[in-house]
């Protein structure tokens, strides 16, 4: 190439094949999400035991559930703006270590407090790894092939959460509830030199970070598999107005309504699929199943998650994303209301918990790929960690209203027929997101 020629970062990468070192990053990716998923879903597979060694009630152990969900909140809110302004990078490696320090921290708890205390500390660490993740791959990948290479990744979420059923259900027999603390915690620390090894810096962020032009050229050419010339320069075409502060830009020069629509959307989603994982387990034990049983029907919803992230994410990439996912939302709303009419002991109780997996971690994949393309580079990170975390409001209150409910005498029927409420909500969102677009301007740096 012309040694003095400016390269277009994002045109750069979109006019190539995906090199090996791209599916390096996106696999460590992967894996980060695999181990967020089940650091974040253990507790719904462990609860029932620990609810029975320390006596504890249902109602009682219900801020222990919702502990990490209020930590991953906090974490994605502070992450996004610090991800924006020292990096992707740096902020990833730092939330691996720190989850899996205090999700190993976790399984020498002896007392309800000291759980809650430590599953929030596990969460600041959960809250900040998915977003960057996110931000990371997404300025990596061609546009082409976005939506389906993101929900790869996330698909690392659901198989982290499902295999962890199956994981638990190992383990609690022959090492107890803590022995599944300290799996969760020894791999993830395990992989942090790794990380540091192998994971780039978005070439990017470096850019309009206005980092040495020979470390976005080392950068990027070992990703891109490309040698650039000496007196190479860089661009990266952004909206106007991206000197704003990350966080104002969230509301500022027509963003707003979309990212309103993605809070809503994601609190819904949240708020079915905690409520849904954190308490199956414990319905189904009390209907006189095996916890080992209850554990691996229960990682059904999230293995159909994984088939439903990649159907939903190829699908993304060939129509209108937001129809797509407001017709996941809408189709698991169906199925999770079938589940609430059936029988926890009915033949059907795993399919149908995988078809509402297939459809609702689907649709919420999906929205984890939308995301990224509403917002330039300097407020990437901010916008998907913010979306993050304000849905995690949505997994808090999943987590609470399901012991409450279940306190009060509500039915397993009557609980879940009433999450197709918040399935439907979740679908008309995102729906009158991309009606509404068609009527404002939305300076949205990828479409």
């Amino acid at each position: 190439m012309n040694p003095e020629a400016s390269v277009d970062i994002k045109a750069f990468i979109d006019a190539r094949s995906v090199s090996a070192y791209q599916w390096l990053v996106l696999l460590l990716c992967f894996f980060i999400v695999m181990m967020d998923g089940l650091d974040t879903a253990v507790m719904g597979f462990v609860a029932p035991v620990i609810m029975h060694d320390w006596s504890v009630a249902r109602a009682a152990f219900g801020p222990v559930m919702s502990a990490a969900m209020i930590g991953l909140a906090v974490g994605a809110l502070a992450a996004g703006p610090a991800a924006d302004r020292i990096g992707r990078k740096a902020i990833l490696i730092g939330s691996v270590t720190c989850f899996g320090l205090f999700s190993l921290c976790c399984a020498f708890a002896d007392t309800p407090l000291q759980l809650i205390a430590l599953r929030f500390l596990t969460g600041l660490g959960l809250g900040a790894a998915m977003p960057n993740s996110t931000t990371l791959l997404s300025e990596y990948v061609p546009s082409r092939s976005r939506s389906l290479l993101l929900t790869i990744m996330f698909t690392g979420f659901n198989f982290g959460s499902g295999v962890g059923g199956f994981i638990a259900a190992w383990l609690i027999p022959h090492f107890g509830w803590r022995g599944v603390f300290v799996f969760g915690g020894v791999v993830p620390l395990l992989s942090v030199p790794v990380l540091l090894w192998l994971l780039p810096e978005s070439a990017r962020f470096m850019l309009v970070r206005k980092a040495d032009v020979t470390r976005i050229a080392a950068t990027l050419g070992r990703v891109c598999r490309h040698t650039f010339g000496s007196q190479v320069s860089f661009t990266s075409p952004e909206p106007a107005a991206v000197e704003k502060a990350p966080v104002r830009m969230l509301f500022a020069d027509g963003y707003a309504f979309g990212t309103l629509m993605l809070w809503v959307t994601y609190f819904m989603g949240l708020l079915i699929i905690y409520l849904l994982t954190g308490w199956l387990p414990t319905l189904i034990k009390d209907a006189g199943l095996p916890v080992e049983r209850a554990a691996a029907i229960t990682g059904l919803f999230q293995l159909g998650g994984t088939v439903g992230a990649v159907a939903v994410g190829f699908a993304m990439d060939r129509m209108n994303r937001n129809a797509v996912i407001g017709a996941a939302y809408l189709f698991g709303g169906v199925f999770i209301f079938a589940l609430g009419t059936g029988s926890l002991t009915s033949g059907m109780l795993p399919v149908l918990v995988a078809c509402a997996g297939f459809f609702m971690s689907g649709a919420q994949t999906g929205l984890n790929a939308l995301a990224p393309t509403y917002y330039p580079t300097r407020a990437r990170a901010t916008g998907v960690s913010w979306m993050l975390g304000f849905g995690r409001l949505g997994g808090i209150l999943g987590s609470l209203v399901g012991g409450v409910l279940l306190s009060l005498g509500f039915t397993f029927g009557t609980v879940f027929s009433i999450l197709a409420v918040p399935a439907v909500f979740a679908a008309i969102a995102i729906v009158m997101n991309r009606v509404a677009l068609r009527y404002i301007t939305s300076p949205m740096a990828e479409t």
